[in-house]
């Protein structure tokens, strides 16, 4: 559901919604482009299935004027209890991710976003980065990869080839093509989620 097709270039808030391909996860975002700059509150929720446990998150994303991440955080809830995850980019482009369990300082081989797995929205943003902002590299594109509900986080790396109505994104996993809108958000990302 779509709630707006107003362009973020007026400042325009949107809301967007994803299913996933088995109908177990959605996740809903808000995005709201005001000033130039980048800032998005979402929520995922997922239903148990064989490999995870149920779980909801919420998130705020905030990043510069140039679609840099400058701050990612998480409140997951589950059965056993609510954890929160909180990811920072400063000035220098050194990270700082605070879990329940540790805190790790790291500059990710120069990141400047973060890869959240299965996530239709913020796994595709250096997409919209380049689509919408015009700005950021389409090649070996260094990412904090993340992963949910167990918080499990590496260095990634990922290439977009963008095309008219399309991009090819190519990671380690192999390649896909997904589809995009005009602004450089998924419509479908296949073995991910399809906009609803």
């Amino acid at each position: 559901m779509t709630s707006t097709d107003a362009a973020p270039d007026s400042g325009a808030k949107t809301m967007f919604t994803w299913r996933s391909v088995d109908g177990s996860r959605f996740e809903q975002v808000r995005l709201n482009t005001a000033g130039g700059r980048l800032r998005a509150y979402g929520r995922i929720i997922a239903a148990q299935t064989a490999d995870t446990d149920a779980y909801s998150s919420s998130y705020e994303l905030v990043a510069n004027d140039i679609g840099v991440t400058r701050r990612l955080s998480f409140r997951l809830l589950k059965s056993g209890g609510e954890a929160p995850l909180d990811l920072s980019r400063d000035m220098d482009g050194r990270w700082m991710v605070q879990t329940p369990y540790s805190t790790i300082q790291s500059d990710f081989d120069g990141a400047e976003g973060v890869d959240v797995a299965m996530s239709p929205f913020l796994s595709a943003l250096p997409i919209f980065r380049h689509t919408y902002l015009g700005k950021g590299a389409l090649t070996d594109v260094p990412l904090v990869s993340l992963t949910l509900p167990t918080y499990e986080i590496e260095p990634g790396v990922a290439s977009y080839e963008i095309g008219d109505g399309r991009a090819v994104v190519t990671t380690d996993a192999g390649s896909v093509e997904v589809t995009i809108d005009g602004l450089g958000l998924v419509l479908d990302y296949p073995g991910v989620a399809t906009r609803i």
